[in-house]
């Protein structure tokens, strides 16, 4: 198969073509070490290295005692002057300079100039480089790490500031079939300690991986080797890691972590990768690495479980099973970041961060690095960031509730960016008329990899055009909500606003068009219609042909694809509905009919009750309610099923306070944190369940962890369960049939 040229096109993939970087770092003041690798050789040179600051004066500076060298750039925006030091130092200090003088941070959109914080980030957006070019995804040499912990006695969680808990195994397996395990019976900790800088030198990755790795097993060797007097010398130039608390966003959620850089390799914490693959599923239970691998299949049928209460006694009494149990986590680790790290290793050849940096870089952020860098490539001003400005969002809507029978879904292709590409709409400052061009590369290649992804026959082939369309996927429709956002350099809400409007006019044709044709629209979601076909469209050949005329009575460069036919519909509120196939599977859609702040018992209840609503079994939901109130009675249900796992938002300290200050409401997560003794962050998991007989309590006072149930002498509070699901069927009995609660 003819390799494609995605790579040749500069603005994405940058000028410079060097192939087989995997890492870049600066040494000295003025230079970067570059680390190649050429199947199993590693090498290494060195570049110098020009720090800058954009500036929209250079008088900015004319009282600043280092030397630089300015350079004007072209075209009328505002940052218009290159400023070039001769080291990062003399960089560092001319940000404090114009900071002190100005009196306006960097941080700042109204800082008349622009300082970006990281080294390597500046050299590739001034070299045009780019990590991985020419590598695949399996040249990459990645090693997993996990740890097994002891705990002191009366303790429910392991601390490594503790003496008496330490490290009792670590294992070790990279992606080239090296497996070990260092364990305590055959090391002191030092020793272990030791060893483990000992491996990881002679294995030499590029990545280390690991779960929950940032916030546990790092912290816990940093810790240990601390008290131990173990210098952790895993850089590639024998330097120690880089350590510091460090946050990022997932959606909603924000994340603290606390983050190790080690020289000339990148770390990856497959937890993170759970919460991003979340975002759009939305399907994940727990972030869990043993749940998350037996969600995906990668868990083996012999795979050894050992509860974390007992690593002790397993310790003790059947060492060979704990350091099963030990290799297994690593191996589900590997197998689970070869599942879901394609893209973002992708992203690493376009985008000028390093791979680490991908991961905790948000979608604007890198489209802004795109166009800086190639302004800066061709030496013309960025604008500065316009302010915020609100704007009306997408169409959505819901014409019918209930069940309806039969439902066709159609929605328009990547409709906000088809709108930008054919009507030649661009961000006001993008003077170099970058955005549309790459907006419409992106979209052709995209289509040309989904087109090799379904002709290829070998399955790295496969999976690297699936992995690469749908990176280019996640960056045009990125496009559109770059426009929209705030704080980045070609942002144009205005634009964004324009977008949204003739997208809802689009829908609007869409949505009379149907009605003409005697559909019966359900539901609108931003770029995609559910509607009952007429009587006269049977077959699925009928029902294409059907949308085939809709998306022909369009607007030119607007094109309309089927995405589905069902039996069945079942239509809740906006965004909320459930799809049965011709199959018999069934789809679940929005928080109100899949939330994963529902316990257990209630998502199944609430699944199987929709799955006979669709079914047409209405008559049998009564006995399903019934037996769900048994099993409660009875306790026959297990801790998963009505205990909830919720994420912590803020630090311990800060909720402490905002209590204190009757700023917030006590919650159960974080009293049973604080309880602990654990060094809960923001972003850790915590599950509990509800204790006391009333069905009305305060769950911050009665609550305990999961992992403290006892299932021979079980306390869960039965008619507080009782009452959710009672609660639960009231917000549905319009759709049942009779009076069931």
């Amino acid at each position: 198969m003819k390799a494609l040229s995605f790579e040749e096109n500069e603005v994405l993939f940058g000028s410079d073509p060097t192939e087989g970087i995997v890492a870049v770092e600066p040494i000295g003041e003025d230079a970067v070490r570059l680390f190649f690798r050429s199947e199993d050789r590693l090498e290494f040179r060195d570049e110098p290295f020009t720090p800058f600051i954009l500036l929209e004066d250079e008088k900015l500076l004319q009282d600043f005692k280092k030397p630089c060298d300015f350079k004007p750039l072209s075209s009328i925006n505002e940052y218009k002057i290159l400023a070039l030091f001769e080291s990062w130092l003399d960089c560092t200090k001319a940000r404090a300079h114009l900071s002190k003088t100005t009196r306006i941070p960097p941080s700042s959109s109204e800082a008349p100039y622009l300082f970006l914080s990281d080294p390597v980030h500046q050299f590739l957006l001034l070299t045009g480089k780019t990590l991985f070019k020419g590598l695949n995804f399996r040249d990459l040499h990645r090693l997993a790490l996990d740890i097994e912990t002891a705990t002191a006695p009366g303790y429910a969680f392991s601390n490594p500031s503790r003496q008496e808990d330490r490290i009792l195994s670590v294992a070790l397996m990279d992606n080239r079939g090296n497996e070990e395990v260092l364990f305590a019976t055959e090391y002191g900790e030092r020793e272990m300690l030791e060893a483990l800088g000992a491996r990881i030198k002679s294995l030499d990755p590029d990545v280390l991986e690991g779960h929950n790795l940032f916030n546990f097993d790092l912290e816990y060797i940093v810790t240990r080797a601390r008290m131990q007097g173990v210098k952790l010398q895993w850089g590639r130039d024998g330097s120690e890691p880089r350590i510091r608390r460090s946050r990022f966003s997932v959606a909603e959620r924000v994340i603290d972590y606390t983050r190790m850089e080690i020289f000339g390799r990148h770390v990856v914490d497959t937890l993170f990768l759970l919460q991003y693959y979340d975002i759009v599923a939305r399907e994940l239970e727990s972030y869990a690495l043993k749940a998350a691998a037996r969600h995906f299949g990668l868990a083996a049928p012999d795979r050894t479980y050992i509860d974390p209460e007992e690593i002790q006694w397993y310790y003790e009494n059947k060492p060979e099973d704990l350091k099963q149990y030990n290799l297994d986590d690593v191996r589900e680790t590997l197998a689970l970041s070869e599942l879901l790290s394609y893209p973002f290793f992708l992203q690493t050849r376009i985008f000028p961060f390093s791979y680490q940096n991908i991961f905790v870089r948000g979608n604007a952020t890198k489209i802004n690095a795109l166009f800086i860098r190639e302004y800066l490539r061709q030496r013309t001003s960025v604008p500065k960031p316009g302010a915020a400005e609100a704007f009306a969002g997408g169409y959505t809507d819901v014409f019918r509730h209930g069940v309806v029978r039969p439902v066709i879904s159609c929605d328009v292709a990547s409709l906000y960016p088809s709108i930008l590409i054919s009507n030649n709409l661009k961000p006001q400052a993008d003077t170099l008329e970058v955005f549309l061009p790459l907006l419409r590369d992106l979209r052709n290649f995209r289509m040309e990899a989904k087109k090799r992804a379904l002709k290829a026959d070998d399955s790295h082939q496969k999976d690297y055009y699936e992995a690469l369309q749908q990176t280019f996927k996640i960056l045009i429709n990125s496009f559109y909500g770059y426009l929209g956002t705030r704080l980045h350099n070609f942002a144009d809400p205005h634009l964004a606003g324009e977008v949204t409007r003739r997208g809802r006019e689009i829908i609007g044709q869409m949505v009379n068009w149907l009605r003409k044709e005697n559909c019966e629209p359900i539901e609108i979601d931003t770029d995609g219609i559910y509607f009952v076909p007429p009587p006269r469209v049977r077959t699925d050949e009928e029902a294409q042909a059907l949308v085939e005329r809709l998306s022909e009575s369009l607007p030119s460069g607007i094109e309309v694809e089927m995405a589905g036919k069902y039996q069945a519909m079942f239509s809740y509120k906006k965004k909320n509905y459930a799809l049965l196939d011709d199959e018999g599977q069934v789809t679940i859609k929005g928080s109100g009919l899949r939330s994963r702040g529902m316990e257990k018992y209630l998502r199944e209840f609430l699944s199987s009750m929709i799955r006979l609503l669709l079914q047409g079994k209405e008559e049998k939901i009564q006995s399903l309610f019934t037996d769900y109130l048994d099993r409660l009675e009875q306790h026959q249900m297990g801790i998963s099923w009505f205990a909830k796992t919720e994420t912590l938002t803020e630090s311990l300290e800060t909720y402490r306070e905002k209590v204190t200050a009757k700023k917030r409401n006590p919650a159960a997560t974080y009293e049973l944190a604080l309880a602990s003794g654990r060094p809960y962050r923001a972003g850790d998991q915590v599950s509990y369940y509800v204790t006391g007989r009333a069905k009305r309590v305060r769950v911050y006072e009665n609550s305990k962890l999961t992992s403290d149930y006892d299932p021979n002498n079980p306390d869960e509070n039965v008619a507080y369960y009782q009452a959710k699901l009672h609660d639960l069927l009231k917000k549905f009995q319009k759709f049942l049939p009779g009076k069931l609660v």
